[in-house]
């Protein structure tokens, strides 16, 4: 659409930022009032997972809306926007609105419309009611702070019900409540006491109302007004309650929910809206932190559709003669070009064509950038090089989201569409997730039960996000050069200048877990649930084949050739080439010929499911495996 010709040019020193994809207004942000409104807006834009440029309404001009005509807007409280560029909006922008209150009343409040002039509101018939309700039903998505609010709404503007309609609830920052957490846990032996009333010289909030009840009923109380929002807080852990009659519809008190989360009594009329919805009628205060938390992650995600965000991702991996190592590096790099929009390889020196492929195939492909790192592979410590290999590729994305992979590793089909839903709605506080893998022993057909299900995959690209050996793990030979103790294979996400372990999020929990220790243990039921979840997980989420162990003949001749020096590298430690150090035979190493080898291989491949190599197998008791269906729903 072309949105030259309704707006007309005129000087303004406010101007959009190219960089912004969403533009947030409102009459007051936090840096100027901390009010209901204010706080629920600024966490919202805390949580965006895109960069949010904020406009107040008196500001917004023709010129500003032609500016930024190709963003998304979202609307706030919007007294002082100029009603006379609302028609431009519905008519040219993608745009959101957020309704605190009752906007189509030239009041803002049914209640006090009538206390004014002695009849109800009838605004809805008014100009200003129905350029409202027209504002409304231009919008791509609509937001409520209580369903009872959005009750009103639809009964007087019934085609409002046609649009789509959310009831957001008000929303609390990362810090409230890991605030309520530590107040919870400081005054959890207090003996509480005391009501607390809102002080508030707004007729609709009731204060003097609140008063009369808590002298009606002989109780102690304070009025609080105007106190920092902390030392409010405070107050309310102590309390034993908190006592609100609102003499006008309140969609969603903030002090409300607070107060509850603190644990207070409360004492409450039909005007507060929320009281009677499932998500705050229950003694459960961490299913309201739960409903709460997810009102935030639902947003963005509507957002971000309507939006139609589409994230930036790197993807990046390591290369060291593939092609003689047999591994399938021009399929884990292809599979990364279809959803990623770079690829960034980092090659440690191969000497077998391996580099020299990448080159040219980087000339005729845009989006793979590849790069030469040459290290002493024999280093006593060339081990640690894995992982400094990673943190070298990573260094050099650019996007912003990582993919990960190794170069034996090759992506599901249709990645793009659920990274990119997973990232609409990223979690505020979680800069890593791991996904699905599927690790294959033999053949497709089998795939292991004997390992972790998942990996470190996704994170942002922030610059404090590497690779290595975590601070808890790291030790130094004689001569001053780094080494792993077990519990790390050198490759960690681990943070640049602490060397900490980074968290990450995960779908693998406990219960998944368990099943798949009862799976191993010899439970067919178990084993059936376990497969139908992991089907379920990769048919949701962007899964990785992993393919080490398909090729199981390959596999075990680089313990023999590879491996082994590896694992003594990192951990400082040395085998001898003995026949109880050989996980495989019972003979050493220079003693097995390729024919051997090749009988194990297939004997593993037939008769097992998986084995981890710390052990020599034990043929009367072998790992079972599941199948994971490659299908179009799981692709």
């Amino acid at each position: 659409m072309n949105l030259t010709s309704p707006f007309q040019s005129q000087s303004d020193s406010l101007k959009i930022d190219d960089k912004a994809q969403i533009i947030f207004v409102a009459d007051m942000f936090v840096e100027q009032y901390s009010g209901g409104a204010e706080l629920t807006t600024e966490a919202l834009i805390e949580k965006s997972p895109v960069p949010v440029q904020k406009v107040h309404a008196s500001k917004v001009t023709m010129s500003l809306l032609e500016q930024g005509h190709t963003k998304h807007w979202i609307f706030g409280n919007f007294a002082s926007l100029d009603q006379k560029l609302i028609p431009t909006i519905v008519a040219n922008l993608s745009y959101s609105v957020l309704e605190y209150d009752y906007k189509y009343c030239k009041y803002r409040s049914l209640e006090k419309h009538k206390l004014a002039e002695g009849t109800e509101c009838d605004c809805e018939t008014a100009q200003h009611g129905k350029l409202i309700s027209a504002f409304y039903y231009g919008a791509k998505s609509l937001y409520w702070m209580s369903e009872g609010q959005q009750e009103i709404y639809h009964k007087i503007f019934p085609f409002l019900s046609e649009k789509k309609n959310t009831v957001l609830s008000s929303v609390f920052s990362d810090r409230f409540f890991v605030k309520v957490k530590e107040l919870r846990e400081k005054s959890k032996n207090v003996n509480r006491s005391g009501w607390i009333v809102l002080g508030s010289n707004s007729w609709i909030k009731g204060a003097d109302q609140a008063e009369e009840w808590c002298k009606k009923n002989n109780l102690d109380y304070e009025v609080v007004w105007g106190l920092p929002h902390e030392e409010l807080l405070e107050k309310l852990s102590t309390a034993s309650g908190f006592v609100y009659l609102p003499m006008g519809n309140d969609t969603c008190p903030r002090m409300v929910i607070e107060a509850k989360l603190l644990g207070c009594k409360l004492e409450l009329n039909e005007f507060v809206q929320h009281k009677n919805e499932e998500w705050f009628d229950t003694d459960d205060t961490l299913s309201i932190e739960e409903y709460l938390y997810g009102s935030r992650d639902l947003f963005w995600r509507n957002e971000l559709a309507i939006a139609n965000y589409e994230p930036e991702i790197s993807g990046y991996t390591t290369t060291l003669n593939c092609i003689d190592q047999d591994y399938p590096y021009e399929n884990c790099i292809n599979s990364m070009l279809e959803f990623c929009d770079e690829v960034v390889v980092v090659d440690g020196g191969s000497s077998d064509g391996t580099w020299e492929s990448l080159e040219a195939w980087s000339e005729k492909e845009e989006k793979l950038k590849v790069y030469k790192v040459e290290r002493d592979w024999s280093h006593s410590r060339h081990a640690v090089f894995d992982g400094a290999q990673k943190a070298e590729a990573r260094k050099r994305c650019t996007k912003e989201y990582c993919w990960q992979m190794d170069a034996d590793e090759v992506a599901f089909e249709g990645a793009r569409e659920k990274i990119a839903s997973f990232c609409r709605s990223w979690p505020s506080t979680v800069e890593l997730v791991s996904f699905p893998v599927v690790e294959y022993w033999g053949s497709e057909s089998k795939v292991r039960v004997d390992v972790n299900p998942w990996k470190w995959r996704l994170s942002k690209n922030v610059a404090h996000v590497t690779h290595g050996i975590p601070k808890d793990l790291q030790r130094f030979d004689d001569d001053g050069n780094l080494y792993a103790a077990p519990g790390t294979d050198g490759c960690d996400y681990i943070h640049t200048e602490t060397h900490e372990r980074i968290p990450h999020a995960s779908f693998y929990n406990g219960q998944a877990h368990q099943i798949r220790v009862q799976a191993l243990h010899g439970s067919e039921d178990s084993l059936s649930e376990y497969e139908k979840w992991l089907q379920n997980c990769v048919s949701l989420l962007p899964a990785v084949k992993h393919y080490s162990w398909m090729n199981i003949e390959r596999k075990i001749k680089t313990y023999k050739g590879y491996w082994q020096k590896h694992w003594e590298s990192l951990y400082n430690v040395k085998q001898e080439d003995t026949a109880e150090n050989n996980m495989f035979f019972d003979k050493p190493w220079k003693d097995v010929s390729d024919s051997e080898i090749s009988s194990l291989a297939s004997k593993l491949a037939d008769e097992t499911g998986g084995h981890v190599f710390h052990t020599k197998i034990n043929w009367n008791n072998t790992t079972p495996s599941i199948t994971i269906k490659i299908t179009e729903e799981s692709e």
